[in-house]
């Protein structure tokens, strides 16, 4: 457990390494060159009273609370805003101070509520805590003249309020707002006397610019902004710390608590991957771990068209159990298997995979990974010798060149989005690569150098261009590339590029990239100092993905942008543990640490830790399960923590092959749309009822620690050994500690991982083992993983979706702020305040073509299924080109999507769809039979939870 409060240093640290010493009330202090006094004295334990300053933001003055005397200065100026000097003799504490400081006190106490004993924040509050350090008794000041007690309350976000009558004005929102999140949605309105906090132009916070993220109530000294849980509950009496499980930015909470009850999560300061800040998911969005629709009893049924039947744990583990051997003994070993989730922890997905591997005695284990970033997997490994991303996020702030492709980091990793931002702020250049208009390419205080607006589906026609221009204008840097490649490949990489069907100008027809704006587009990216390539799910889930993320691997090379900080190449992983499932050993091919299940020296060693013969022949593929469940050799399924019926591309066919097989077993929080097909439900348990680590996209592993008890009893992976012993193969953890020390005893790159080390140090970036005891912030520093870096060939191939007259749209797909993921945990949530149901964005020239104004419902169709969604005109979109989220599972946006996928990897093509769109009264077909379905389904939940 961890304290409530961190300590609070006043000001952020200085960078210098220039050291200064001082004299602070006769005791001396030594401290970097650019330290405020304020923080100075608070090193070494002397604590100036302050209520604007705060170490999370920059010092701004304006309380005067924290003055001091300086030995030969003039006046007492405020610690916050003052720098230490060599020699420097300061007086924090004497009469004159007391008297101004209780006299700045009175001034704010007179135009403030005394209500301190029903207040929320009695008891967590520094403007109370003020007036008792400075030693106020009385208030000179009465409360007949003006003030602004009656200041109306804005109760119109779901999770905090604003009651601006204990406002002190301090601008510690404003500034979080400015400097941290960077959304510039609060300003200080009015001087003097009328000076107020206000949202955009005098909005309430639901209609204002504000996008949640809590760093005003973070920053807030006084109960003017504060979280409605607290209101409701009252103060936290203890915290522990724990990792955020939505998106791959695995941020660090302290989960403050009263008794087993969460109040609320704060982001921590001393999170390594956010410092202190949070997006509007991990900081409010909680409330789904103990929502009424988790299920916590394990049900069994004989088919799909049955009702469930509640039954104890040992008998819906038994029955599982017997179902996998009969499947098993009547169709042979290989016609089950598993699927881990990057929502579970490494352990968890560590005991699935071994589960079906000693267990199954089949490698027919696959992740959500595979539909995401396998391509990231194959395509670095290839080229850098390692499946990860090079840097740490922090890195960003030494970028002077900034290109995002295929990512929108504001939406998809709002705390990264913000850190960029910041950076962008401060002066690096930035390139975007997307079709459409995300927040990055323009918002406030920030604007992108370029924007290359491409076609859906032409990712590497734009990277090979790019590289074209870096070869025939002489942008490479030779000395990297002969010190640090195989020159050979190089060579045949750089005659390849520097073909003229490559140049800007042969692509432009085929990318719509003007060829000017491409050309200037790479000279910045080589020639601008530090440069660093950002993508995401916009390069992996195409049909060429593994061959993009290989050509962005050669414009890193190609420039020397590798091995250092500020540049590298970095994919943002979606999902909390997407770099974990993978490092797992989740993908049929591969055992933890990616090892290929063929290498008989590494299944060696794994058989003789496990006890059990392993199959030297890689597993099924996700597709390969679903083909063969039609074709009537895969019967059955164990997955965990994976909601494949609504994530997986053409519904349909998944439907069709989960309604084939005879024993699907789903462990999960809620009756998902994939637990509807199966046979045996067991319960999950949430991020907050387990112990374990999850593995960020920056390989930062992190601890999960249990705040609460599970709801059904176990953990998720005491359910898999449950399994694994019903079938006849022991297993006998303790712990989740337990599991992960056989992790680091197995996979070289974790081998000086533990849960005491994470205890001790807070997280670590693998590699981290003899080498590299402490972690690997950068990696690729001296050479390559694989040695020298290799060039690899990445010939444009279009896509086979193509459009047509009867299909003229391209539709592709992403995320939205509020909404995670399939949505079975923020649909649960108060965030469907901001997105309610998936919608389609369309440019007003096809809008106005088809005679579709914004709000109507319209019927997208594909060569796959059809579906329908209310409109969103929009000029964000290209002409040529519709957009959707898929949130919501009535959207059917996965109804639609192709089977075409990844070349290298079978990662789905969700980016590019052919569609008609036309405005439309009813339902589609799809939609009514899936409602008819659902209906169905949570009628057979009921009865089993009415008896």
């Amino acid at each position: 457990m961890a304290l409530l409060q961190d300590k609070d240093f006043g000001t952020p640290p200085s960078a210098s390494d220039k050291m200064v010493t001082l004299e602070i009330d006769g005791f001396t202090a030594t401290v970097p060159e650019g330290t405020s006094v304020m923080r100075a004295a608070a090193s070494i334990g002397i604590d100036i009273p302050k209520l604007c300053a705060t170490d999370s933001l920059e010092p701004f003055g304006s309380c005067r609370l924290c003055v001091v005397q300086v030995e030969g200065g003039r006046g007492l100026p405020a610690s916050c805003t003052t720098p230490v000097f060599e020699g420097m003799k300061v007086v924090t504490q004497n009469d004159r101070l007391a008297q101004v400081r209780r006299g700045i006190m009175e001034l704010y106490i007179s135009d403030h509520p005394l209500d301190c004993l029903t207040c929320s924040a009695n008891g967590n509050c520094e403007l109370q805590d003020m007036a008792g350090v400075v030693g106020l008794r009385e208030v000179r000041y009465g409360y007949e003249g003006a003030n602004h007690f009656d200041a109306k309350k804005d109760l119109s976000n779901p999770y905090f309020q604003f009651e601006p009558s204990k406002c002190i004005v301090c601008s510690r929102c404003v500034r979080a707002c400015e400097q941290t999140q960077g959304t510039f949605a609060l300003t200080i309105d009015g001087r003097g006397f009328e000076s107020k906090i206000s949202p955009g132009q005098n909005q309430a916070f639901m209609d204002s610019e504000c996008v949640s993220c809590g760093a005003c109530v973070q920053a807030c000294p006084t109960a003017t902004l504060i979280e409605k849980s607290v209101v409701e509950k009252g103060q936290a009496d203890h915290s522990i710390i724990t990792t955020c499980a939505y998106c791959g930015v695995g941020c660090s909470f302290k989960a403050e608590m009263k008794g087993s009850e969460v109040v609320r999560m704060v982001p921590d300061k001393n999170g390594q991957a956010n410092h202190g800040h949070s997006c509007v998911k991990g900081r409010f969005a909680f409330g789904y771990a103990t929502h009424p629709d988790r299920i916590t009893s394990p049900m069994i049924r004989k088919s799909i068209h049955d009702p469930w039947q509640k039954v104890s744990w040992d008998e819906a583990i038994n029955y599982a159990a017997s179902e996998f051997k009969r499947i098993q003994a009547k169709y042979g070993k290989d016609s089950v298997g598993g699927l881990t989730s990057s929502r579970c922890t490494n352990e968890e997905a560590y005991l699935v995979q071994k589960l079906v591997r000693a267990a199954f005695g089949n490698n027919n284990v696959d992740t959500c990974a595979r539909v995401c970033h396998s391509p990231t997997g194959y395509g670095l490994k290839q080229t850098l010798g390692e499946s990860a991303g090079t840097q740490t996020f922090d890195s960003v702030m030494k970028s002077d060149v900034i290109m995002v492709i295929g990512a929108n980091p504001t939406d998809g990793h709002p705390v990264f989005g913000s850190l960029m931002k910041k950076r962008v702020r401060q002066g690096a250049k930035l390139i975007v690569v997307d079709p459409r208009d995300i927040d990055l390419v323009r918002s406030p205080h920030i604007k992108a150098d370029y924007h290359l607006k491409l076609k859906p589906g032409t990712n590497v026609a734009v990277v090979n261009a790019l590289a074209h221009v870096i070869v025939t204008e002489g942008l490479v840097d030779e000395d990297f590339v002969n010190t640090r490649c195989e020159v050979e490949s190089f060579n045949k990489w750089k005659d390849f590029v520097a073909q003229e069907r490559n140049s800007p100008e042969a692509m432009e027809s085929i990318t719509g990239v003007p060829a000017q704006t491409l050309r200037e587009a790479a000279r910045l990216y080589a020639s601008g100092g530090n440069a660093a390539i950002y993508y995401g799910l916009g390069v992996t889930e195409h049909s060429q993905g593994s061959t993009t993320v290989i050509g962005i691997a050669n414009l890193a090379m190609a420039t020397g942008n590798i091995g250092r900080e500020g540049v590298g190449v970095n994919p943002l992983r979606g999902q909390n543990n997407v770099q974990g499932s993978c490092d797992m050993g989740s993908f049929p091919h591969e055992l933890p640490g990616y090892r290929h299940v063929s290498d008989s020296t590494v299944r060696a060693q794994f058989e003789a830790a496990w006890n059990a013969r392993l199959d030297p022949e890689p597993g099924l593929r996700i597709p390969n399960m679903f083909a063969a469940a039609l074709e009537g050799s895969f019967k059955g399924l164990y997955c965990e923590g994976e909601d494949i019926a609504q994530s997986d591309p053409d519904t349909q066919h998944v439907f069709a092959a989960l309604e084939a097989m005879e024993c699907v077993v789903v462990q999960d929080l809620f009756l998902n749309e994939t637990a509807k097909f199966a046979h045996v439900f067991l319960p999950g348990a949430s991020f907050l009822e387990k112990s374990g680590t999850f593995t960020n996209a920056e390989r930062r592993i992190s601890p999960v620690r249990r705040v609460m008890p599970p709801l059904a009893g176990y953990e998720d992976w005491q359910v898999t050994q449950m399994l694994a012993n019903a079938l006849g193969y022991p297993m006998n953890y303790s712990h989740a500690s337990e599991i992960l020390d056989e992790i680091a005893s197995l996979v070289p790159t974790f081998s000086k991982v533990s849960f005491k080390r994470l205890d001790e140090v807070g997280s670590l970036q693998w590699p981290c083992n003899e080498e590299a005891p402490n972690g690997t912030p950068t990696m690729h520093v001296d050479h390559f993983v694989r040695g020298k870096g290799r060039f690899m060939l990445t010939e444009y191939v279009p896509t086979e979706e193509r459009t047509s007259g009867k299909f003229p749209l391209i539709l592709t797909t992403g995320r939205i702020l509020s909404q995670y993921n399939v949505g079975a945990q923020t649909r649960r949530t108060a965030n469907t305040a901001w997105h309610s149901e998936d919608r389609l964005e369309i440019h007003p020239h096809d809008a106005e073509n088809r005679g579709i104004e914004d709000g109507d419902w319209v019927g997208i169709k594909s060569r796959q299924g059809e579906t329908v969604l209310r409109a969103v005109v929009s000029e964000r979109m290209q002409p040529g080109v519709v957009y959707t989220t898929f949130h919501f599972p009535e959207s059917g946006a996965n109804v639609i999507t192709t089977d075409n996928s990844d070349w290298a990897t079978n990662c789905p093509e969700y980016k590019v769809t052919a569609v008609q769109v036309t405005k439309v009264n009813a339902p589609s077909e799809w939609q009514r039979r899936f409602r008819r379905f659902t209906e169905e389904q949570l009628s057979y939940l009921e009865k089993a939870t009415a008896g």
